[in-house]
């Protein structure tokens, strides 16, 4: 069997790929299309993905309930065809509330087929250290989502127009992720886990340091979620040209995966102390970049410090709930962080656009999103010293 969850780990790499370029990604290339055939102002088209982000968290619990009772093949095979009839339909939409509900749908498909999904299916297969190897190829493969489908999308549309282009990532996204989803298979000790998952799960929500790797994700992420939507912006705010703002920007993709590699290794013999150092530089970055940003060398300095925390958190999080609660109610739990989070990136992106406006600069934002790095490190380092609620082992 060990050949075998290998082949599965490169089959889920491919599909996150996919579903993270299709599902998430695409949408910013079709923005203004959409606007302009829907004859709809762009703040209420943009309104659709953040539907389709709060339908995720809606669906994230249930989605890991049924992780822990049956495994992922049929949930995730569901979810990709269920995703590949909505990106026909959304090829379709002629209004807003249609927008908006195929938006809603794809958001709860995505709850099955992403990094959550994935990542739950992998630490069933993995108890050891390479969890870890695993998980960073998955996420190494899903850093180039956007690499690869934001360009193919723009082309698509440039040759198509926009309707066709979704068609086509239709079939392209079925095509490959219906029968990659049919490779996945319940490791030979799955029943034991599924008996067990239930009492772990009522167990571990009761346990303070479960809700402090909540906060801990909540706090780091703020930082996170403000620089993905608003760090061209503010570069541009800054004095430095669209170009440059942008290419400086695409330095948090490269960064990502660099953070990813160089805690996965490093976090083997230093633990969580890796972690807070990665947080710590993030907000180090983020407080500086009102102070210096103004030059370009120290611009990309402080963007490269908050990269690095860039993409951290999306392997440390699987990592911490699965070393201190185990394999078994290991998806309800990562599910029921992974819909906080998911509520969070929704919000705080509009929270910093009114913040912007009502303060008539970004520093504010920068000052909040430091802070919480701060605190997302504090908070690592504290987990070391709460105990877990009674019934709590991994």
């Amino acid at each position: 069997m060990r050949p075998y969850r290998w082949w599965m780990v490169a089959a889920l790499a491919v599909t996150a790929t996919a579903g993270y370029g299709v599902l998430t990604y695409a949408f910013a290339v079709l923005l203004v299309p959409m606007q302009e055939a829907l004859g709809a102002d762009r703040t209420v088209v943009t309104g659709a993905q953040t539907v389709s982000l709060l339908a995720a968290a809606l669906a994230a619990v249930p989605a890991g309930r049924w992780l822990d009772r049956w495994g992922g093949r049929v949930l995730m095979v569901g979810c990709s065809v269920l995703a590949t009839l909505l990106l026909l339909a959304w090829s379709q939409v002629t209004s807003i509330v249609a927008l908006y509900a195929v938006l809603f749908g794809l958001g709860v498909a995505s709850a099955g087929v992403l990094y959550e999904a994935a990542f739950a299916v992998v630490v069933t297969w993995f108890c050891d250290a390479r969890r870890g190897t695993a998980m960073l190829a998955i996420t190494i493969a899903g850093g180039f989502a956007s690499t690869i489908f934001m360009p193919l999308t723009a082309v698509l549309v440039e040759a198509y127009g926009w309707r066709q282009a979704l068609v086509v990532l239709a079939v392209v996204y079925g095509g490959l992720t219906v029968p990659l989803h049919m490779l996945v298979r319940r490791p030979p000790h799955f029943a034991p886990q599924r008996r067990e998952a239930r009492r772990t799960t009522a167990s571990a929500v009761r346990d303070p340091g479960y809700w402090l790797i909540a906060g801990v994700f909540v706090a780091q992420g703020i930082g996170i979620f403000v620089v993905g939507v608003h760090l061209v912006a503010y570069l541009r705010e800054l004095g430095h040209a669209p170009t440059v703002a942008a290419n400086v920007a695409g330095l948090l993709g490269v960064m990502s995966v660099t953070g990813r590699v160089v805690t996965t290794f490093a976090a083997r013999r230093y633990g969580m102390t890796v972690l807070a150092v990665v947080f710590a530089l993030q907000a180090v970055g983020l407080a500086l970049l009102p102070v210096v940003g103004n030059a370009l060398a120290p611009a990309v300095a402080c963007v490269l410090a908050i990269g690095l925390g860039f993409g951290v958190s999306t392997i440390a999080r699987p990592a911490l709930l699965a070393e201190r609660y185990g394999v078994a109610g290991y998806a309800t739990l990562a599910g029921l962080l992974a819909a906080v989070l998911t509520v969070t990136k929704a919000l705080v992106p509009l929270g910093a656009a009114w913040l912007r406006t009502v303060a008539g600069s970004y520093t504010p934002v920068m000052a909040i999103s430091a802070a919480g790095g701060l605190i997302g490190a504090a908070g690592l380092l504290a987990l070391r010293r709460v105990r877990s609620a009674p019934g709590v082992s991994a």
